[in-house]
């Protein structure tokens, strides 16, 4: 009876860390076939679409902050906002972000190449060197790259400006070619 209190009593206690494992589990790819070509297309579909849709809400002055899960599970950012388990579009990326739709306020992430939540509350930086210039959204996206291994797009409300927040380090004045670029090398690459 102690050793089945203490398993019971260790999965109470280790429940986070479990649940993470075996999300992890079940993301595994066990075949590195056709399910690993069909997520690798996924996700170079979703770049271009978020390219695309960052230069359109970019020239409207649309704040966005689009996160893009890597290898660190973001389970805990995801159960604040919204689960949506979309396929990847411009219109679809572009009406989360619309100011008058009820998930613009939060962050996207985005799992495996599809947009999976949105309304998302992500942590802020705590660093203090940071200039004056950068509102919230781009203290969550450093906050975001601090705490996890991933990347994060941010088009700014204020002067269209499209960044990129990479491991706690933020990088200004993207295009669309010059984001797809990016997000290709920081993502794609990876992935293979």
């Amino acid at each position: 009876k102690v050793v089945d209190s203490a398993i019971i009593a260790a999965a109470v206690i280790f429940q986070p860390e479990l649940r993470r494992l075996l999300e992890r589990v079940g993301r595994t790819n066990f075949s590195k076939g056709q399910i690993f070509d069909s997520k690798t297309n996924r996700l170079t579909d979703c770049i271009s679409s978020v390219c695309k849709a960052a230069a359109i809400m970019q020239e409207k002055r649309i704040g966005a902050l689009i996160v893009f899960e890597r290898t660190t599970q973001l389970g805990e950012i995801i159960n604040t906002g919204t689960v949506i388990d979309a396929e990847s579009s411009v219109s679809m990326i572009n009406n989360i972000f619309f100011p008058k739709s009820p998930l613009h306020d939060g962050a996207m992430i985005v799992r495996d190449g599809r947009l999976y939540a949105a309304g998302c509350i992500l942590p802020l930086s705590q660093n203090s060197n940071l200039s004056k210039d950068l509102g919230t959204r781009h203290r969550a996206s450093l906050g975001m790259s601090e705490n996890s291994d991933a990347v994060v797009v941010v088009v700014s409300e204020e002067t269209g400006t499209i960044s990129v927040a990479v491991n706690g380090e933020l990088r200004r004045g993207f295009d669309t070619i010059t984001l797809h670029t990016e997000l290709t090398d920081l993502l794609v690459e990876k992935a293979s």
